[in-house]
């Protein structure tokens, strides 16, 4: 489960199983947790954030995309 940041309490990681999937983080904060494709930086899955808390966290992952995708890359040798 690399973390591949930490943002004002938030958790930016994967899971290293999740082999095949198209590249995408998850972010975790208070037993909450939102899982956004990397391709489009659009929501896939989202448990317990409240849209404002949505809002921006898809705009820190638009900042941080191109550190996401590599960190991504480099895990899972693409």
């Amino acid at each position: 489960m690399p973390t591949v940041l930490r943002w004002k309490g938030y958790q930016f990681l994967f899971y290293s199983k999740e082999v095949g999937e198209p590249p995408h983080i998850h972010v975790l904060k208070d037993g909450k947790q939102i899982k956004i494709w990397l391709s489009s930086c659009s929501v896939a899955r989202n448990v317990g954030f409240a849209a404002h808390e949505v809002n921006d966290i898809l705009k820190a992952t638009e900042r941080h995309r191109s550190a996401f995708l590599e960190a991504w890359n480099d895990h899972f040798g693409h």
